[in-house]
């Protein structure tokens, strides 16, 4: 059983993964009582993020069942401790990957918290107090004030709890990049699921030229026709591949199957930047000679600081950017787990918690 303390006293409706037959079922469980510095949150919507089904079966060999996944989560304010200055009852709200961290490290006093190497994750954590997070597949979350974000008024909320997770890992790329409000450069995007629609949106709302790159032909149409890319690359056609050779500033790489990065990276400019985004449970190929011969450089990121997150979420008010989604009902997850796994899904799919509709 979870670690709790004497002042988890709300019981709350949710869904977990009890063993790694990953397999999510009702579950009942207690949250803390509202602190001084705790929001209290109704949870209208979240998010399925490929992390969830990793955690549900153990993927990953560091899971504490019963695991409770979800952390792209949005919903409304019912209560606020009384330290809790920006938010009130009623405020839309979202609460992404992150639950806690240290708050004293470099990294955490320069608003990048999620490189603080005490960071607790929303679900499968360990918060301040000793107990064991639970996530967003419940109908409330309590959340300390300083790790829950703001939605804007005009997004919906069930398209924007993805943004929470999937929204941020891309943006912060493109914002490290110096990508947002320069001169329009030429955009890669490797993979086109529920990371690399975002990106391709993101990147046309800066006003770049975007590239798709992807094993699959078929995906062309929908890439430049819904999506608005300017052009697509089949990287499995080697004269594609060399057709393009030097052609993008920068590449985003999205996929979370093993491949070599190689064939990706004479793409690239001279001076070229690389970043990896998806996460292979295996070592990536990367050969010297492309970064050698092209002075280029490959980078990592995760997800992004709740300052960082704001902002996503504020730009994406302006730009109307919102994910694609399928939604679907608490019963249906272990549906859902089924076709993310066979890539069955455009592009992301949300549980409605509450059962609501989707005009708040």
């Amino acid at each position: 059983m979870a670690k709790t303390t004497p002042k988890h006293t709300q019981v709350v409706s949710g869904w977990a993964a009890l063993d790694s037959s990953g397999k999510i079922t009702p579950y009942t469980f207690n949250r803390r009582e509202n602190g001084v510095n705790d929001v209290t949150i109704k949870i209208l919507y979240c998010g399925i993020c490929h992390t969830d089904l990793h955690y549900a079966k153990n993927d990953w060999g560091i899971t504490m069942y019963p695991v409770v996944p979800g952390h792209e989560i949005t919903g409304i304010v019912v209560q606020v401790g009384s330290n809790v200055s920006n938010f009130k009852t009623g405020d839309k709200v979202g609460v992404g990957c992150m639950s806690a961290s240290c708050l004293q490290c470099e990294s955490c006093k320069t608003s990048e918290e999620n490189y603080c190497d005490k960071v607790q994750f929303t679900y499968n954590g360990v918060f301040w107090d000793g107990s064991i997070t639970y996530g967003g597949y419940s109908n409330m979350i309590v959340a300390d004030y300083r790790f829950v974000v703001a939605i804007p008024n005009n997004l919906p909320m069930d398209r924007a709890a993805p943004l929470l997770c999937a929204g941020v890992t891309v943006f912060c790329p493109m914002k490290d990049n110096n990508l947002i409000g320069s001169e329009r450069q030429n955009i890669g995007v490797i993979g086109l699921g529920g990371l690399g629609h975002l990106a391709i949106k993101f990147a046309k709302a800066f006003g770049h030229h975007v590239t798709v790159i992807s094993t699959s032909l078929s995906k062309e149409k929908e890439a430049k026709t819904k999506l608005g890319a300017d052009d697509f690359i089949v990287s499995s056609n080697p004269q594609q591949m060399k057709s393009r050779h030097r052609s993008l500033d920068f590449i985003l790489d999205t996929v979370s199957a093993n491949h070599s990065l190689g064939p990706y990276l004479e793409l690239l400019k001279i001076k070229g930047t690389f970043v990896i985004v998806g996460a292979p449970d295996k070592p990536m190929d990367l050969p010297s000679f492309p970064l050698i011969f092209g002075k280029r450089s490959v980078k990592g990121s995760m997800i992004g600081s709740i300052k960082e997150t704001q902002e996503m979420i504020d730009i994406c008010g302006k730009f109307n950017i919102m994910c694609d989604i399928e939604i679907i009902t608490p019963h249906q997850i272990n549906e859902a787990y089924e076709r993310i796994e066979k890539n069955d899904i455009k592009y992301r799919f949300v549980i409605d918690i509450a059962a609501q509709s989707s005009n708040l």
